[in-house]
């Protein structure tokens, strides 16, 4: 027993494909284990690679559509079964794939009476659809039906913006999300201080990508966002200068780093970070809010001075502001008269 325990740990992290099917041209499923793994790292593992399969893997999907002569997303043609709207919901749900990143364009031209399905697009050569037989619409006339399409290749969702639809062009909600579901689950393996973390992970697709494929591009992808940080390097160190006027909390000064327009960069990251990231208390954060303090930027606006001249602000409340902004921020609220201008770039 110890002697498998000893190989155990001294094992390399490897992974294998348990099981891979095809329930459907649109559904694709694989299941993986993952191991071994210290205790706790399994879980740290599975959520990173879990939100990047759903959110960092790209995919392909219709963005825009143009009818001919029509001027309303809730318009009838005469001849066509489904509105206009009915007929974009259905354009969204075709699965397609994509070698390029630049948009393209695809045409649906079908003349009826016809069932139109995603096989009757006209694809340029570097777009291919997974599922020929999706339903489009249905054509009960004998009417000619001309459609211009969009297409690209994103992560994520992208919300229509309706404000651009013109002239018969219609935005469409695209998701361009070829993983549609993934499940980690975590068991232990062996006992004692030999005791490892073994990850199973299965993951469901639409076709447009294989389950190992989607999970070889999510490793590729985590890789990417932690390179950067691989290698930092502080190019000047200075030390903060004393402020009599300014309390330190934590007995030390921070060394901030001097990066080539930091300082416009924090000022922008500062207006965009709302105090609820400050943790406060009820009490002191609800005062902030009634005084319209509701960033960081605001909240570096006011001195000691002016924090206790709020309503119901009391002397605990301003030093919880202080402290969670030097622990959190590495700031200090500015001397009295000085405002928002020590922190703006």
């Amino acid at each position: 027993m110890l002697k498998n325990e000893r190989s155990i740990s001294t094992q390399a992290i490897q992974w294998k494909c348990l099981e891979s099917k095809t329930e459907s041209k649109r559904l694709h499923y694989g299941r993986f284990v993952v191991s071994p793994f210290e205790r706790g790292q399994a879980s740290t593992v599975g959520i990173a690679i879990r939100r990047a399969l759903l959110q960092e893997v790209g995919g392909t999907s219709i963005t825009r559509a143009k009818f001919h002569g029509v001027v309303h997303e809730y318009s009838t043609i005469t001849g066509l079964q489904e509105t206009i709207h009915d007929a974009l919901v259905n354009l969204k749900e075709i699965v397609l794939k994509s070698d390029s990143n630049d948009i393209q364009e695809a045409f649906l031209s079908v003349t009826g009476p016809k069932e139109v399905t995603a096989g009757d697009t006209l694809l340029p050569p570097c777009v291919k659809i997974i599922d020929n037989s999706q339903y489009v619409a249905t054509i009960t006339q004998p009417i000619s039906s001309n459609i211009k399409l969009d297409i690209e290749k994103n992560c994520g969702y992208q919300i229509k913006n309706s404000n651009g639809d013109k002239n018969g062009q219609f935005s469409i909600d695209a998701v361009f999300m070829p993983v549609q579901n993934v499940n980690y689950s975590i068991h232990l393996l062996g006992s004692g201080r030999a005791t490892r973390e073994i990850s199973f992970i299965e993951i469901w697709t639409n076709g447009s990508l294989t389950p190992h494929e989607a999970l070889n591009e999510a490793s590729k992808k985590l890789i990417e966002l932690s390179n950067p940080f691989s290698d930092v390097k502080c190019r000047d160190v200075f030390p903060l200068e004393s402020k009599k006027d300014s309390p330190n909390l934590t007995g030390s000064s921070p060394l901030p780093l001097q990066f080539d327009n930091a300082s416009k960069l924090e000022g922008n990251i500062f207006e965009n970070t709302f105090i609820d990231q400050l943790e406060l208390p009820a009490r002191a954060f609800n005062c902030l809010k009634r005084a319209e303090i509701h960033t960081i930027a605001d909240s570096l606006n006011y001195s000691r001075e002016d924090l206790s001249k709020i309503k119901n602000f009391g002397q605990k409340s301003v030093d919880q502001v202080s402290k969670a902004l030097w622990e959190r921020f590495a700031k200090e609220l500015p001397n009295k008269n000085q405002g928002i201008a020590q922190w703006k770039p």
